[in-house]
């Protein structure tokens, strides 16, 4: 007896994409949806330090295709508006990321030092955090920028969210990037 193959019903999807977003239905009659994002740039995250820039909407995208070996990079897109851009990159031990983007921190909204690694800022509507690392044996930096954040709308708020945010998620990235601290 000749077997037919069974045809599939999953068809292949980027892990990035399956693992991203999980959408879970609001009460009341609203269309609008919640969103829940488990992953950035190839790493889990938990769902509740994302979720307070991510608003209510229809569509939610997360397009990581500007990441490279190093530089992982992702944005996340709701109904088309950027609510977060997250990169990472490996950069020399002689070079002071903070400084060296002291002025495009001050358009984010009042930078302030935060504790987090070995420096980071937060400002108000992004953050930044730099941690010493070997990474392939050379000494080197792993820098994490945050930015594009509009959500929570008041500003305490976010500040709070983004440095929880910073704090949990940069060592899951450098670890994701073989970045050892």
């Amino acid at each position: 007896m000749m077997r037919t193959p069974k045809k599939s019903l999953v068809t292949p999807v980027r892990s990035a994409a399956l693992l991203a977003a999980v959408v879970v239905g609001t009460a009341g009659c609203s269309s609008q949806k919640k969103f829940e994002v488990s992953e950035l740039c190839g790493t889990t995250v938990e769902t509740m330090l994302v979720a307070p820039f991510v608003p209510e909407g229809d569509t939610l995208k997360i397009d990581d295709s500007l990441s490279g070996p190093g530089q992982p990079r992702c944005q996340v897109y709701v109904d088309g508006k950027l609510s977060l851009y997250v990169r990472g990159d490996i950069v020399e031990p002689d070079f002071d990321p903070l400084k060296a983007t002291e002025r495009s921190m001050r358009r984010l909204g009042e930078p302030s030092p935060a504790d987090v690694g070995d420096g980071a800022v937060i400002a108000d509507h992004g953050a930044m955090a730099v941690q010493a690392c070997t990474h392939k044996g050379v000494k080197s930096q792993y820098v994490l920028d945050i930015d594009g954040v509009e959500n929570p709308k008041g500003t305490a708020e976010r500040r709070k969210a983004l440095e929880k945010l910073l704090r949990a998620y940069l060592p899951v990235a450098m670890k994701a990037e073989d970045c050892r601290p």
